[in-house]
C-alpha cells in the first residue's frame, strides 16, 4: 500500500509538472466567478431546444436532482408524468436547490399525452431505455437546434412499453460492468450533457465556418 501510495504520488506530481500547472494555482472558482444567472435572468434567457420527460419516476429526491441537471444546462422544460411528484415538496427541493424555481415544468396524467403534444409541436421523441432497436449514446447523432424530448422511465420498470412503441428513437448508454443499470439522475445527466456537448460543438464549428 505505501509502495502505490509513493507511486501515485510520484505520477501526481508528474502530471502537474507535464500540464503546467502549479499547485497553488488550482483553486476553486468563488460564487461570484462562476456568473451564475439571476431567476429573472434565466427566465429571459434562450433556452436549448430540449424538454425531458419523467414517466413514471417515484423518487422526489430524483425527481430535485433532475431539475437541477436541467438548470444546469439550460434547458427549456420538465414534463412530469403520471404518479411522478410534483412541486412544491421538500424533498424534492431538498436536490433541487431552488431549480423547480427556474426551469419550467409542466405536469400530464398519462406521458401519452405528453408525447402527443410533443409531437404536435414537432419535437424528436427520443427514450433512453436498453432495447433490441436501441442506439448507442456515442453514436447518436443529435443536431443543434433540432427540437427533442427525452424520455427517462421508472427507476425499477423503465420507461413504459406502450411509450416506447410511440418514440421516434431509443438511446442506451453503453455500459461495461456488472450491472448495467443507472439511477434515473445520472442517467439523465450524461445523456443532457451529451446533447448539451454536441450543440455546443456544431454551433462553434458553424460559427468557425462562417468567419
Amino acid at each position: 500500500m505505501e509502495v502505490f501510495l509513493v507511486a501515485f504520488g510520484i505520477v501526481f506530481s508528474y502530471c502537474l509538472n507535464f500540464t503546467g500547472l502549479e499547485k497553488e494555482k488550482i483553486m476553486k472558482k468563488s460564487m461570484p466567478e462562476l456568473e451564475r444567472m439571476s431567476t429573472d435572468a434565466f427566465k429571459k434567457a434562450a433556452k436549448n431546444p430540449l424538454i425531458v420527460v419523467l414517466d413514471q419516476v417515484r423518487s422526489m429526491n430524483n425527481v430535485g436532482s433532475i431539475f437541477r441537471t436541467a438548470d444546469s444546462f439550460l434547458i427549456e422544460a420538465v414534463y412530469l408524468c403520471g404518479y411522478t411528484p410534483r412541486p412544491p415538496h421538500r424533498d424534492i427541493q431538498k436536490t433541487a436547490l431552488g431549480a423547480t424555481e427556474t426551469v419550467n415544468w409542466q405536469y400530464f396524467e398519462s406521458t401519452m399525452e405528453a408525447l402527443q403534444q410533443l409531437k404536435s409541436a414537432h419535437y424528436k421523441v427520443v427514450a433512453v431505455e436498453q432495447t433490441h432497436n436501441s442506439v448507442s449514446l456515442k453514436d447518436y447523432p443529435f443536431q443543434a437546434g433540432e427540437k427533442t424530448a427525452l424520455i427517462f422511465g421508472n427507476e425499477v420498470d423503465g420507461v413504459d412499453e406502450e411509450v416506447l412503441k410511440v418514440c421516434d428513437a431509443v438511446i442506451e448508454i453503453p455500459q461495461a460492468g456488472s450491472k448495467h443499470s443507472l439511477n434515473v439522475t445520472v442517467s439523465a445527466g450524461i445523456v443532457i450533457w451529451d446533447f448539451f456537448k454536441t450543440c455546443l460543438t456544431q454551433i462553434q464549428h458553424q460559427k468557425c465556418q462562417n468567419d
